[in-house]
């Protein structure tokens, strides 16, 4: 029987281990997409205990707590935060075979250095206390974390009213080398759904450029100011949160009367929104083509499904789900409109239905081109895909469909600053299916040739496909 969590965990052969530890394991990190808040880097905050950290705005631990029957008053409510803490440590030992149970002990690992202990009710006080007590040293503030975890590189998300200034302060930090960079998330500029929202952030939008926005016109000048302004922040990609792909067919006349009459707050139908949002979508990519920025489309999640819980506690709280949408011919039609015009951009796909690997796979594969290297990308296992059997699913479907020699690799895609052993989870999971073709005689035994490929989705492709230099040696 294996030891849990040693030095060779996830990995099956003497093949894997050599990739793992004399390849994979070196190599830093580029964190292309995550939500980490960027005023806690720019301010280097030191955080008062672990439950701040670690389970604060974690909405993976909040649904396993609830799953076991964890009192939201020891969740999200009003107790203490060693009493959050240790409800969530009494729940760890029911999530045997979920990704968590292994997340959660590499986290304690990497970088508390926790490797004598299981967290369970037993040891909760004492993992609590010499958690709580390290981070109050230098090494484990944010900028502490980072540096100690080999981040080359954080690329966050930003609303485009966002005045980026917490970006330029670290920017203007001699002593911090980590390039913290932004990344445009224009949601709210096609959200005409909700008529209230969206006309308080064209309010808000307006203010920040300048531009009185009365028509469609001056909303597509705005967004384009504000484009402009994050590429001179050294801003390389968008992000986009979408059920689905937009792509009716609109005419200008068409998009130019919906935008009036949702700024009157007019209702609007379910086909003037979802023209809208094509016309929106269209637009936003050719911006992105412009500047030669990389487009990121999460799609596929159903938000906020519990009402009830939606109305006492907020968004991003745990109460979001698979969703169950067609996408392939719009994905199709949405490509295609761009390349016709010469105007796609490079572009990475995340979906949260497992089942729509292979249409995604396949898709990527007739737009590829251009003279860049993976143009088209198929994203990592993404939210409720981002563990071993979710990973392994997307690694598999890439290699049999694509390029798995030219995937960007992992991402964060987190609010937490203990998230990053999730790169070295995804890591592992690489090297231990490279290591199994190895072994079976399915790939050459030459390690600088797999070696180096492993070192490329770890990493290098990422810098290389980005265009956004890390600054530093590797």
């Amino acid at each position: 029987m294996k030891p849990f969590l040693s030095e060779d965990f996830l990995l099956e052969s003497p093949s894997a281990k050599t990739l793992y530890h004399e390849f994979a394991a070196p190599m830093p990190i580029f964190d292309y997409h995550c939500h980490l808040p960027v005023q806690e880097i720019a301010e280097n905050r030191k955080f008062d205990n672990l439950t701040a950290i670690w389970l604060n705005g974690d909405h993976y631990k909040w649904r396993a707590m609830r799953a076991n029957g964890v009192n939201e008053y020891f969740i999200t409510g009003e107790a203490s935060d060693r009493e959050k803490f240790l409800a969530w440590a009494a729940t760890v030992p029911h999530t045997l075979r979920n990704p968590l149970y292994h997340w959660t002990h590499l986290e304690l690992k990497t970088p508390f250095g926790i490797t004598d202990v299981l967290l369970d009710s037993n040891s909760g006080d004492q993992i609590y206390d010499r958690c709580t007590e390290l981070l109050q040293q230098d090494e484990f503030s944010t900028q502490g974390i980072l540096n100690r975890m080999k981040v080359r590189v954080v690329c966050t998300t930003d609303d485009p009213l966002d005045t980026l200034q917490f970006h330029q302060q670290i920017a203007d930090d001699p002593t911090f080398t980590i390039k913290v960079l932004p990344a445009y998330r224009p949601d709210r500029a096609m959200a005409v759904e909700d008529l209230h929202s969206f006309n308080q952030w064209l309010d808000g939008l307006g203010m920040t450029t300048g531009i009185d926005i009365a028509n469609y016109t001056q909303l597509l000048e705005a967004l384009a100011d504000r484009h402009q302004f994050f590429h001179e922040m050294g801003c390389r990609l968008s992000d986009h949160g979408l059920e689905e792909p937009y792509s009716e067919p609109f005419t200008e006349t068409e998009v130019t009367d919906i935008f009036l009459k949702a700024r009157l707050f007019k209702s609007l139908n379910t086909a003037e929104i979802i023209k809208f949002k094509s016309a929106m979508l269209h637009e936003l990519a050719v911006m992105d083509c412009e500047k030669g920025w990389t487009q990121q489309y999460h799609f596929g999640a159903i938000r906020n499904v519990n009402s009830r819980a939606f109305n006492q506690l907020g968004p991003d709280t745990g109460y979001d789900s698979i969703g169950d949408f067609n996408m392939a011919s719009s994905l199709a039609r949405f490509f295609d409109s761009l390349e016709g015009k010469d105007k796609l951009a490079k572009t990475i796909i995340y979906n949260i239905n497992p089942r729509d690997n292979e249409m995604i796979a396949a898709m990527i594969g007739n737009f590829q081109g251009g003279g860049i290297p993976g143009k088209m990308q198929f994203g990592s296992g993404w939210w409720f895909n981002d563990q071993k059997d979710g990973m392994e699913r997307q690694i598999n479907t890439l290699s049999n469909t694509g390029l798995l020699s030219r995937f960007v690799g992992m991402l964060t895609d987190s609010r937490s600053f203990l998230s990053y052993p999730r790169h070295e989870y995804f890591r592992r999971i690489l090297c231990n299916l490279f290591g199994r073709d190895l072994e079976n005689g399915e790939l050459p035994a030459d390690f600088d040739l797999v070696g180096a490929t492993i070192q490329d989705i770890c990493y290098r492709n990422a810098v290389n496909y980005f265009g956004i230099d890390p600054g530093q040696e590797s």
